[in-house]
């Protein structure tokens, strides 16, 4: 799925989170020849801290990566087209949505 596909089936995105390695020039234009109304932020690494910080707003990411990795069919690429791939990661978020859903406590 490209990024104008994802901009386009989620008009609502307002503000994109992304790391220090997306802070040049070359994703910021590719990011403006897709959509114009997406705020960027980079989440950066303060030069002070030593050993393991966590950095606002990367947790939430990397909480939701964790998270899909436990289902086992998601934790290698097994998959030849990116469309099943694609259908098994909305499975898995689908799976993680209703047991939420089940279990409020």
């Amino acid at each position: 799925m490209t990024m104008a596909t994802t901009f386009g089936l989620h008009p609502f995105l307002k503000k994109l989170f992304a790391d220090g390695g997306y802070q040049g020039p070359q994703f910021r234009d590719g990011l403006a020849a897709v959509t114009r109304c997406i705020e960027i932020e980079i989440v950066k690494r303060s030069d002070c801290a030593k050993g393991f910080d966590v950095l606002p707003r990367r947790w939430v990411v990397e909480r939701t990566i964790a998270w899909l990795n436990r289902c086992r069919r998601l934790a290698k690429d097994w998959e030849c087209f990116n469309r099943k791939g694609l259908a098994f990661l909305r499975l898995a978020s689908i799976r993680l949505m209703l047991r939420r859903l089940c279990n409020p406590a």
